[in-house]
Formats: C-alpha cells, structure tokens, sequence
C-alpha cells in the first residue's frame, strides 16, 4: 500500500522567457500580452521539464519521504518517456499511469516579469479513465485528486471507491469539473476530507462573492466535513476546518521566476504534513500550512512547476521557522 497516490494530470511543459508589450484586457490581472500575428519573435530562454497537477503534487510527496504513485494518461511519443524518467529520478511509481494512442499532454509557458500566460493541450488526457486500474492497487492512506478536463466524470467512481476502502481524498477541482460537474461536485463535497480551491473557484462553487469571505466559509463549512483551503496568490491563504478559521500571508519570495505549480506545491506540501497523523488539531492544521506555504514559496524561485518542492530536511531552515497565523474560533 501507498502513502499516497496521486490522481490527474501530467504534462510536458515547456517555459519560453519572453518580452512582449501588455494591454488593458478583462481578465483577473486586468492586462493580456501582445504578440504582433504573421511575425517571428526570439524567446530569451526556453526550459522544458515535467508538470500537470498530479505530476508536480507526486513529486513533492516523494521528496518528504512519502512512497507515492501516480495515476495518469500520457500518449504514445517521447515525450511520455521524458516523464518516465522524471518520475523514476524523483522516486514516482508510475505503473498506472495508462498509455495511449495520441499527444501526451503539454503545455506552453509564456514567461515575464515572473508572471505567466499558459497554452495547453490535454492530449491522452482526454482519454483518461480507471479501466486498466486494478482496485488493490489503487490502496493508499491518501488520495491527491485534481482531474483534468472531462476526466472528472469518473470522480463519483474514484469516492465511492475511498470511502469503501477508508482512504482519505484531497480534492483540487479542475476549472472544468467546478463549471461544468458543479452540481456533482456539490454533492461529493460531504466525502472529501481536503478542498483545495483558489478564491474565485469558491465564489464560484457557492455562489458568493469572496469579497464576503464569512460568508463563502459558511457554506463551505456546512457542506464540506473536512478541511477548506481556500488560497489567495499574493495574499495568502484562509483554511477552516469547521471549528477554526486560520489566516496567513505568505513567506517573503527571494526571487520571483515562475507561479507556475504553485498552487499544487501548496496543497501537496499541506497533505504532506496530515499523511503523519489520524487526527488534526489545531498544531498540525497550523503546521501544514507553514510547509505548504514553505514549498508553494521555494516553487516560485524556480524555473518549473516541482524543481523548487522542498525536501523533508529543509523545514528546519530557519528561512521557515516563522511564520504568523491568525486563529480564530468559529464559536
């Protein structure tokens, strides 16, 4: 049995240092980048290694010390094979990562001023399924889950599944299945014991503005009986765990390079302290947010979406020693 098994994306991504003008566009950072069409524009760098959500989540779990698999799609090329690799360097099982005629899935990363703009192509992650997953392998005391595209039709199979068994899901919603699966995803809520979701997401799936905080909390509370993490980019993080609200900034960034993988160092880097223990009190919600905000701050110093995950040791640097959470009781 794995102590964790991660359930979604994985992709080759390829990072290219850009220099563009921006324009005003409607969008959450309120600018788009101006690429002139019918021309030919040099890149000042290119990078290309591994990503997808459960790629970049896996390889934080190994690095602490976790015997962790992965479930995924990739097609039938080389580039299948570059993340094969990566996954045997970073001590990844990937004997149920399915192979499939077709793409294996990519992405384009548009690199500037330490911010990013992002092409993606699914590819064999269309294709995606638990077909060729024998059950007994799929036995792990955690499950890290963040489908991707049209895949989360097979979330109500994965749940019913962990609840059986007695394994524990942490759950980052892809865009699609908040969109599109919200009224299934609304009612898998009560069987999830971590809900990973940015501000927006939240707003979304409970109909309310984030600008009333309380209030999306309260619905979320009632609906989730586990963990919500809710986090905020720049701004931090917010978590309830339906007796206590805790609040937190971020660690201070040496040096901006890339958001890319951030969210997913956060959320694994979370997962990755509860995966030591039954219950979680106010210590260790108060600890997992210091090593998930510890390794979402070290990705950000690094080219790629997993290069910067921390390595168990490095909690006890005294770069992540402090680190102020607010405590708040909910009654």
């Amino acid at each position: 049995m794995k102590d964790v098994i991660c359930i979604g994306s994985s992709t080759i991504d390829s990072f290219w240092n850009v220099s563009f003008p921006y324009v005003t566009w409607e969008n959450p950072s309120g600018k788009a980048l101006a690429i002139p069409f019918g021309e030919k524009h040099a890149s000042e760098g290119v990078y290309s290694t591994t990503g997808g959500n459960a790629v970049n989540a896996a390889i934080t779990f190994s690095r602490q010390g976790y015997s962790t698999a992965l479930v995924s799609a990739v097609g039938n090329d080389v580039f299948a094979n570059l993340l094969y690799e990566r996954l045997d360097r970073e001590g990844v099982s990937h004997d149920m990562v399915e192979r499939v005629e077709g793409a294996t899935g990519q992405a384009v990363v548009l690199l500037q001023d330490g911010e990013r703009s992002i092409i993606t192509h699914h590819g064999a992650l269309d294709q995606f399924s638990l077909d060729a997953i024998v059950g007994e392998k799929l036995a792990a005391q955690w499950w890290y889950v963040s489908l991707p595209g049209y895949s989360y039709k097979t979330f109500d199979r994965l749940l019913s599944h962990a609840k059986k068994e007695g394994i524990r899901v942490a759950l980052n919603p892809s865009s699609v299945h908040i969109k599109e699966g919200s009224k299934e995803l609304w009612e898998h809520l009560p069987f999830v014991d971590v809900l990973f979701v940015n501000e927006h997401e939240a707003a979304i799936i409970t109909g309310i503005s984030f600008d009333t905080p309380e209030k999306v909390f309260a619905v979320l509370d009632k609906q989730v009986a586990g963990i919500v993490v809710v986090t905020r980019g720049k701004k931090g993080v917010i978590v309830s765990d339906g007796s206590y609200r805790y609040e937190a900034g971020s660690f201070p960034e040496e040096k901006l390079v890339d958001r890319t993988g951030a969210g997913d160092g956060f959320g694994s880097g979370f997962i990755s302290t509860l995966l030591g223990h039954d219950t979680f009190d106010v210590d260790v919600i108060q600890e997992a947010l210091r090593r998930g905000s510890a390794n979402a701050t070290s990705i950000v110093e690094h080219k790629g979406a997993s290069e910067g995950a921390l390595k168990k040791d490095a909690f006890s640097s005294p770069r992540w020693k402090e680190f102020p959470i607010q405590v708040t009781p909910l009654s």
